[in-house]
């Protein structure tokens, strides 16, 4: 068990007993993985609508439901031998667009009733959520794979979509910029214990045409 995974407070997949049977009926469809990821982004842009209208508990169970394919579509392209890095590369891509589309849906709706602080909590949550995976992005490209921490993408979901349900989004938008700041910071230091502290040395780069 690495350092980071012993932060986590959901288990980053669904038990296999659960997943499998639905997988397979997925697969008999012709669904492929990417559909599943446009599809789960398409109803978190929904989920944002209804936000930005002030449907909260709409929004909060349709954010629930669509947010589910994100762990559906690897498992898909696992069972149908489909995984490409391309595909990996859009559920990412997806996965933060949706968070995006969600707090700005929010950003939008508190900003429209004048709520400063509410409207800054959701532009200081997204600059969490980003900087968690943009710190695991570049600790990647050092050979470091930073999966887990304190509040990954799993929590996030489960809180925002918790907080929208039961009408508290004030608070659920506090502990979300706190706790996805504290998970940036704390994946700078599981990255800094981890990688190597020698110098990197430049490559050469091409003169620009």
């Amino acid at each position: 068990m690495t350092r980071s995974r012993v932060f986590a407070l959901f288990p980053r997949r669904a038990p296999k007993q659960i997943i499998d049977p639905i997988v397979g009926l997925i697969a008999r469809t012709g669904v492929t993985p990417n559909h599943l990821s446009l599809l789960g982004f398409s109803g978190n842009v929904g989920a944002a609508v209804l936000a930005a209208r002030g449907d909260f508990l709409w929004a909060g169970i349709v954010m629930l439901v669509f947010s589910a394919m994100d762990m559906l579509d690897g498992a898909l392209a696992r069972a149908t031998g489909r995984a490409t890095r391309f595909g990996a590369v859009l559920d990412a891509a997806l996965d933060r667009m949706s968070e995006a589309a969600l707090l700005s849906g929010l950003g939008y709706y508190f900003a429209e009733r004048g709520q400063t602080e509410e409207t800054m909590l959701c532009f200081a949550a997204l600059a969490g959520s980003l900087l968690v995976s943009y710190v695991r992005a570049h600790a990647l490209s050092q050979g470091l794979d930073l999966q887990d921490g304190l509040f990954t993408r799993v929590e996030r979901v489960i809180l925002l979509a918790v907080v929208l349900m039961i009408d508290q989004v004030r608070v659920g938008l506090w502990i979300l910029a706190v706790l996805t700041m504290l998970t940036g910071v704390q994946r700078l230091y599981v990255a800094w214990d981890k990688l190597p502290k020698d110098a990197l040395l430049d490559e050469p780069k091409e003169p620009k045409t």
